[in-house]
């Protein structure tokens, strides 16, 4: 079980867009290990949206590598609000 809730939340979005369970850990990289393309990519990142109630500007998704980066982007974003 994943510790993080954001990183946990991640997951949950990856597994509702993509239809199949996934395994994450902080350190997978989104394009790699869980073979997510850009509009999959863009579907999560509208689940992750939706249900923290935040906007994440399109441009700060080139610094995200692994569910590790995302997390840590949604965790600044909330913290902003």
């Amino acid at each position: 079980m994943i510790s993080d809730p954001t990183v946990n939340q991640v997951a949950r979005a990856a597994e509702t867009v993509l239809g199949r369970s996934v395994h994450v850990t902080a350190a997978s990289d989104i394009s790699r290990d869980l073979a997510v393309d850009s509009l999959a990519l863009m579907n999560i990142v509208m689940e992750l949206e939706d249900h923290f109630d935040i906007s994440i500007p399109i441009d700060r998704l080139s610094e995200v590598q692994t569910v590790g980066d995302l997390s840590s982007l949604i965790d600044t974003i909330r913290n902003k609000a």
